[in-house]
């Protein structure tokens, strides 16, 4: 599949700011499955200050300086991407869970080293006891990996709502266990702590999710989602990708933007500005198939 990408990001201030420094991490990623064919980023109003570089996991990020009076700030990304589809893995044919843990104490090759790091904790996933509890019905002793990864991914989609606006990016993880819902990002964190706190590497993933229309309705511009989700390394299959919103392994419909320990790590855009008085975001995705 390929797809056309538009993200557009806005803000509007209630009095003018002066400055700004920001960051954005909006072009996919190229890797194994999927190719970034082209990406670009349009600022308005224009940058006096612009320049591109990886970060340390990977992602392409843009940074830009705004240095006049401004009232809004409009950031659109325009890519383009080609996936394949996920090869087929059999859950029962992976490594037992407990043997996933062990390689990343004692990591036998470069892969496993830098899986390592996506085990402890990070600005908004602290390992915690009551997590392990949480998860250890789905990692009974000797389980697969992939089965037991599954198996808590529907038990997250099946216990928790989904309820738009719900929280914030700040919500802590207890208080959406509690709560029992939240937004895609709540359960991805969810779904890391509970696997770190088991020993298991897991990262966080942002990307985009294609929606289809009701039937007979057209595809509205904006409505498709920017999305998150999150991958476990598996010791002899690398990362594997699973997303406890839809109780799923992500497919042809999910394009991968970037990926860290936690949604700090991917945010979309971020940065800082001196004045502009309260301001106001809005964001609209469109995924569009080509050909």
């Amino acid at each position: 599949m390929r797809y056309l990408v538009r993200h557009t990001t806005a803000y509007r201030y209630s009095e003018p700011a002066s400055l700004g420094h920001n960051q954005a991490r909006l072009a996919p990623r190229s890797f194994g499955r999927q190719r970034c064919l082209s990406s670009r980023i349009e600022i308005r109003p224009e940058p006096a200050e612009q320049s591109e570089w990886l970060d340390y996991y990977g992602n392409r990020v843009s940074y830009f300086t705004i240095e006049r009076e401004h009232a809004e700030l409009t950031v659109t990304a325009r890519s383009e991407v080609e996936l394949d589809s996920p090869p087929y893995v059999d859950p029962a044919a992976t490594v037992a869970w407990e043997r996933a843990c062990e390689q990343l104490v004692q990591p036998g090759d470069s892969e496993a080293v830098a899986a390592a790091c996506f085990v402890y904790d990070s600005p908004h996933v602290q390992r915690e006891a009551w997590l392990a509890e949480y998860a250890a019905p789905s990692f009974a002793a000797g389980r697969p990996l992939l089965e037991a990864l599954l198996d808590l991914t529907h038990r997250i989609h099946g216990e928790f709502r989904y309820v738009p606006a719900s929280t914030g990016v700040s919500t802590p993880v207890r208080e959406v266990f509690e709560g029992r819902q939240g937004v895609c990002q709540d359960f991805a964190h969810l779904q890391i702590g509970c696997l770190r706190s088991l020993g298991l590497a897991a990262r966080y993933v942002s990307g985009y999710l294609l929606t289809d229309p009701p039937p007979g309705s057209p595809k509205l511009v904006g409505a498709d989602a920017s999305h998150a989700w999150l991958s476990v390394y598996c010791p002899g299959l690398g990362w594997l990708d699973v997303d406890p919103t839809n109780d799923q392994m992500p497919d042809l419909r999910h394009v991968t933007v970037a990926w860290g320990r936690d949604y700090s790590d991917v945010c979309p855009v971020k940065g800082v500005v001196l004045g502009g008085g309260q301001h106001w975001m809005s964001v609209a995705v469109d995924v569009s198939p080509v050909g």
